[in-house]
């Protein structure tokens, strides 16, 4: 590690207990997507204390600050979502939620601890930036087309020369950081499907056209795309995850069924392909045995897609001040982020960052009501956004 290196690790140890604490308020008061009031006017006060920055309130919930340097340069991003989920928290804590039925269940409150911690850093240094750090602390990145779509309206990206983000999982080991360059996460898309047939007495099924048999040739047939359509190199997934009919007779055929499809894919031409298939089967099939039928598709975030130069500015910083085994491969998943939306307005790299301990309990997934994370490992996340703050502007050598 170089001088400047060591005075940063020194001020992002200095902060670990501030992160914690922070990430425990955070934590015991949740507040779903668009209604992060007192997440985000909590953010703003601690913002204000630290001094030397800009805030400002792109949209009621969110919270973006500006750290200028003295010296012009490169404009370098990090980003924390705020919003929690509509979970029950199962969990014993000290600081369990307050509100019932909602939970920290995804770890915002924990990447938002990590970032206001880089902003206390940061704002220690501001005499040694060359150029801006801008700090975007983000509303409803759980309901898509998710907070990040409206805060690049907003022009929050406007000048940015690259960025970065964090997420935690407890599928990775505390204290490890994993990373990925190219597709990270996948598209997706939701369709609701609403099959039409002829409804009746279930002992003359020949006076009826039975949308429950049609639906359950349709969700045999959809696995069709994945297993004939696709290459076996492709990461896509198709699932029937609801059905339904009206009524609940058990000798009476009902008019219509419908059908929830969620699809996610991480390949460049998901959006052009896959709903396609979908609508051709599902017109198809129902065509084949006389019923009716109707879609909507509703479009999830587009595929994390991180640049590799970023990508690999970052994670070779994370060895160099780490160690080599403090930086590792990430494994991409099918889930969805709107952290996208921001690499579409300037290169980047996000970043899966293990929170994992079997000793402590730090097992369960995200969206869990039971997850909860190893606190050890939020002091490295704020490193990482630390350092590579200043790799990313170019003035660590």
């Amino acid at each position: 590690m170089n001088d400047l290196d060591k005075e940063l690790e020194k001020a992002v140890l200095a902060v670990r207990d501030n992160v914690i604490a922070w990430r425990r308020h955070i934590h015991a008061n949740p507040e779903l997507s668009y209604q992060e009031n007192e997440t985000a006017d909590f953010i703003e006060t601690l913002l204000k204390s630290f001094g030397g920055m800009e805030l400002s309130r792109p949209t009621p919930t969110s919270v973006v600050a500006r750290l200028n340097g003295p010296v012009p340069g490169k404009t370098v991003a990090l980003r924390a979502d705020i919003d929690a989920l509509a979970v029950t928290e199962l969990n014993g804590l000290d600081f369990v939620s307050k509100k019932p039925g909602v939970m920290h269940a995804c770890g915002h409150d924990s990447h938002a601890a990590m970032l206001l911690g880089a902003a206390k850093v940061l704002s220690g240094f501001k005499d040694r930036i060359h150029g801006e750090v801008r700090f975007i602390f983000q509303h409803a990145e759980e309901i898509p087309p998710g907070g990040a779509v409206e805060l690049v309206k907003a022009g929050v990206m406007k000048g940015v020369d690259s960025i970065i983000g964090l997420h935690v999982f407890n599928q990775i080991s505390a204290g490890t950081a994993t990373f990925l360059a190219g597709p990270l996460t996948a598209d997706g898309v939701n369709c609701t499907v609403t099959i039409q047939g002829k409804g009746g007495h279930s002992a003359m099924p020949e006076l009826s056209v039975d949308p429950v048999a049609v639906g359950a040739q349709v969700v045999v047939s959809l696995q069709h795309i994945v297993a004939r359509e696709l290459s076996a190199f492709e990461n896509v997934v198709v699932s029937a995850t609801c059905f339904n009919t009206p009524g609940n007779a058990p000798n009476a055929t009902p008019d219509h069924v419908t059908l929830s499809i969620n699809a996610r894919g991480a390949t460049s031409d998901f959006r052009q392909k896959i709903p396609i298939a979908i609508e051709r089967i599902v017109t198809g099939v129902c065509a084949l045995y006389g019923a009716q039928c109707a879609l909507e598709f509703d479009y999830l975030y587009p595929a994390v897609i991180n640049d590799g130069a970023v990508t690999e500015t970052i994670k070779s910083m994370t060895q160099r001040i780490y160690g080599k085994d403090a930086a590792t491969v990430a494994k991409p998943t099918l889930a969805g982020e709107d952290f996208s939306a921001y690499l579409s307005e300037a290169p980047g790299c996000f970043i899966f960052m293990g929170t994992g301990n079997e000793a402590l309990g730090c097992t369960f997934p995200n969206h869990h009501p039971r997850f909860n994370i190893d606190e050890s490992a939020l002091s490295r996340g704020v490193g990482i956004l630390t350092h590579g703050a200043f790799e990313l502007l170019g003035t660590n050598p």
